[in-house]
């Protein structure tokens, strides 16, 4: 009887497994049809997996350097200045000249990344005062401290990026299960939920952060967390819905009377069929958790000041109105990566719209 039963399962989760992917497929080609959130998603990705590298494309110190014969990995591991013919004990200092031409001459290599600033690095070369206009060493110019702007932007473009990422799927997560157990139960446990909403979403969030940011030591985890506690009430309402509708469905009703797990039913049945809405607002939501790290950076109340911020140039160039290649530069990496973001939802949209199958 057992293996009857096995033997019919295997078909029916394999044909839902064809049909699955081929839905997938079919939603793939569709995206792809939409040239503007394609080419969004192509760009958004390309300059991701660039700020990844960021160390490669920007540092002060070099990927590689073979001196005497032997390859050493600055990137990876400290080394003294006594390893490069130096006096001290200390770590080398790849700008000292000394230094610099130990490592380069006699036959030595030494492969420095393209801009050979790093977010921290202070330019102590600069004639004239700071925040100093773009040069050839500095291409983007450097902000009110001699730092190199294009290696801030860079490294501030991809913790901007990662935490819209954790952000985005902390706040999913929780929205989505919130959501499942409001809409599958229904009754009290649903009109509980609602009024803990109502007087959660009431909490002067700003007001919050400002006394948690006098209390405690700024960081990104203490920023993800707070944030995290507001994030997910928006998207629980869409998959509440998406559940109330569908727990009455003939399907539902069928596995609970052959004895199916409540958590089964929502896992397997209800979920898949309420995961429109969750992935199409994932882009909006991940654009309105950049813009919320930089608005708190720009106020004072996020990451710590020597965190590479966009937030924190935006300031330094609202201070520095002369100094229009803070605030230019910033500007337009922000409302790009939003446009980016935006046009890549809209794809999404439409892609999952089922009036459009």
């Amino acid at each position: 009887m057992l293996s009857n039963v096995k033997e019919k399962d295997v078909p029916l989760s394999l044909e839902r497994t064809q049909r699955e992917v081929r839905l997938g497929h079919r939603r793939w080609r569709r995206f792809k049809r939409n040239r503007r959130g394609y080419v969004s998603l192509v760009l958004f990705g390309l300059f991701f997996i660039l700020s990844l590298g960021a160390e490669l494309l920007s540092n002060d110190v070099p990927i590689l350097i073979i001196y005497n014969g032997d390859s050493y990995f600055p990137l990876l591991r400290e080394y003294s200045e006594k390893v490069f013919g130096g006096d001290f004990e200390t770590e080398a200092d790849y700008k000292d000249p000394y230094i610099l031409e130990r490592i380069t001459g006699g036959g030595n290599y030494a492969f420095f990344p393209l801009n050979r600033h790093s977010f921290n690095t202070i330019n102590l070369t600069i004639d004239g005062p700071v925040p100093s206009p773009p040069t050839r060493e500095n291409i983007l110019g450097t902000d009110d401290r001699g730092r190199d702007v294009f290696a801030r932007l860079l490294y501030g473009f991809r913790l901007s990026v990662l935490f819209g990422f954790a952000l985005t799927l902390v706040g999913t997560l929780v929205g989505i299960i919130t959501g499942a157990i409001q809409g599958f139960f229904g009754g009290r446990t649903d009109l509980l939920f609602q009024r803990f909403i109502e007087v959660w979403s009431a909490m002067p969030e700003l007001y919050l952060l400002i006394i948690f940011a006098s209390i405690f030591k700024p960081s990104v985890l203490l920023l993800l967390i707070l944030l995290s506690l507001f994030s997910w009430m928006g998207l629980s309402d869409y998959v509440r819905a998406e559940f109330l509708k569908g727990r009455n469905m003939e399907y539902v009703k069928a596995a609970k009377a052959l004895g199916v797990s409540n958590v089964t039913i929502m896992y397997r049945h209800l979920l898949p069929n309420g995961m429109t809405p969750v992935i199409t607002f994932l882009p909006f939501r991940m654009s309105a958790s950049i813009l919320a790290l930089t608005s708190l950076d720009f106020l004072g109340l996020g990451v710590p000041p020597s965190t590479p911020s966009l937030g924190e140039l935006l300031a330094q160039g609202k201070a520095n109105i002369d100094a229009w290649w803070l605030s230019l530069t910033t500007f337009t990496l922000l409302v790009g990566t939003l446009v980016l973001l935006i046009f890549i939802g809209e794809a999404l949209r439409e892609t999952f719209d089922p009036r459009k199958m």
